[in-house]
């Protein structure tokens, strides 16, 4: 097939109609059940939502290339920046084709477009993520001559293995720093009052590995914070935030939050964990990840799989969830390439 006449056209998620934002559904679907193969799909209303709600401090490009037929979307590309005053030469950047229209300059296409909105935009660096299941990814980001700055993996959790007694030691353990730590919980919309504290807290969340990947701290507001988790409620999502605080000073020690979505009631996903260096080697960390799984097999029993996601260089949260009996599900990469080399690539085919 000759792809080069296929029409790649850009799409505001923000204000693309139903019809057409179903049809970028349909292709989001088709490449998330190549990635995660066992799972159920998302439905169509909660990406909806998504999308409907992205902040405003982030600005999101969208292209999509039509079949040629033009009745269904084949392959897109996304940018994304965020409007702060850090990373401000960094652009995320999202590429996906279905497999079947792969190795035929499309990937190539699309990349030169987004490099160009990177360019137009100021973002001389580009982060790209590649996903294990798509070997594919990788080789092309091998041939644009971009550089592996980060491995992970997405770890997972069957309840039904976990060390019930281990769980129940860990929570024991933990009585012992009661008298120092205050352990609480934010469930569903963080409160008002707090969210400059709650800000302030996910600022541990910079302590994390970022391999050799050429990116900043990131700092955001307590109205970002709150923009960030409304993306998550606004698709339905349970958001619980289990933190711990220092009865001495009031100060906050760290965190872990979790999201669980009734459309896939099996599933738990296990966002940020982060202890303050003052504060680790101290048992925080367990008692955080065990209250949580304590409390999520107590009230939302249909969970049966828990996962979370961490760079295999994050050895003291691996040593966590290796204990609790989390083990690899799938592998990604995220890449850099200079916004500059991937134009040079992409204009090699012109």
């Amino acid at each position: 097939m000759n792809t080069s006449t296929l029409a790649i056209e850009s799409l505001d998620l923000k204000t693309a109609s139903d019809a057409e934002l179903a049809l970028v559904h349909h292709l989001f679907s088709k490449m998330r059940a190549e990635r995660q193969p066992d799972d159920p799909p998302i439905p169509f209303e909660e990406n909806l939502a998504r999308w409907r709600s992205q902040p405003p401090f982030i600005q999101l490009t969208f292209y999509g290339v039509w079949n040629p037929n033009h009745t269904a979307l084949i392959g897109r590309g996304t940018v994304v920046t965020v409007s702060l005053e850090e990373n401000r030469r960094l652009a995320q950047v999202e590429l996906e084709v279905l497999p079947e229209y792969r190795r035929q300059g499309l990937g190539k296409r699309l990349l030169g477009l987004l490099a160009e909105v990177a360019e137009r935009e100021g973002r001389s660096l580009m982060l790209i993520g590649t996903h294990g299941r798509i070997p594919a990814g990788e080789a092309f980001m091998e041939r644009v001559g971009g550089h592996k700055g980060l491995e992970g993996h997405t770890n997972q959790l069957d309840l039904r293995d976990l060390d019930r007694d281990l769980l129940q030691r860990w929570l024991d353990q933990a009585a012992s720093l009661a008298d120092d730590f205050e352990l609480g919980l934010w469930e569903g919309e963080y409160p008002e009052s707090q969210l400059e504290e709650i800000a302030a807290l996910y600022e541990v969340m910079n302590s994390q590995p970022r391999g050799t990947l050429q990116t900043e701290d990131f700092h955001f507001t307590p109205e970002q914070v709150r923009q960030l988790q409304q993306q998550i409620l606004v698709t339905g999502a349970d958001h619980w935030t289990l933190y711990v605080r220092d009865r001495a000073t009031g100060a906050l020690a760290g965190f872990t939050d979790v999201a669980w979505n009734p459309s896939r009631p099996e599933l738990l996903s296990q966002g940020n964990t982060g202890v303050f260096p003052q504060y680790r080697h101290r048992g925080l960390g367990r008692w955080l990840k065990a209250a949580m799984l304590d409390k999520v097999m107590r009230e939302r029993p249909p969970v049966r799989f828990v996962r979370t996601h961490n760079a295999d260089s994050n050895a003291a949260m691996l040593r966590i969830n290796h204990e609790l009996g989390f083990k690899p599900y799938s592998s990604s990469a995220m890449w850099q390439v200079e916004t500059a080399r991937a134009l040079d690539y992409a204009r090699t085919m012109r």
